[in-house]
């Protein structure tokens, strides 16, 4: 298992966190698009929990970078993705978490030209809302015992 030293990390003078690879093929990309999602006003980030079963080390970071073509030509494009690589690059091993995928996706007219600052808080925000318990689906679901709905006309015929 990879596992890389940081000076910086919490918890002493080098602790131990998940070496990050870089995402490569298309099929784990689009397994991130249909999982987990947290919009930014720089990027999008979408993150999965990989499977156990997976053949990659369990506890690595992966993380991809796409910019489409709304973006601008393939120069607006490059220039965008190095800002999100590395975005992640300082922050991702401090506060992502083993075993899961992280894909980063460029926005138009934001990636390129927004305050790096503001866009270190956003990613740190992303992942701490993507790794919070999602909320239950329905209002009715955090209610033990919901009433059955009622349907058609009330007791007044449909007129208050």
């Amino acid at each position: 298992m990879a596992e890389a030293l940081t000076a910086d990390a919490p918890g002493g003078d080098a602790a131990r966190v998940p070496a990050m690879t870089t995402l490569t093929r298309r099929a784990d990309f689009l397994r991130a698009a249909s999982a987990r999602r947290q919009g930014t006003a720089g990027f999008l980030l979408q993150a999965r929990r990989r499977d156990p079963a997976e053949p990659v080390a369990p506890q690595a970071i992966r993380v991809g970078y796409t910019c489409s073509k709304k973006l601008g030509n393939a120069v607006a494009r490059n220039r965008a993705k190095r800002r999100l690589r590395e975005l992640a690059r300082q922050v991702i091993p401090a506060r992502g978490q083993g075993g899961w995928d992280y894909v980063l996706v460029g926005r138009p007219d934001a990636t390129a030209t927004r305050d790096f600052a503001a866009m270190l808080s956003d990613l740190e925000t992303a992942l701490s809302r993507v790794h919070a318990a999602p909320p239950p689906r329905h209002a009715d679901a955090a209610r033990p015992d919901p009433a059955p709905r009622r349907r058609g006309k009330g007791p007044s015929g449909g007129k208050p």
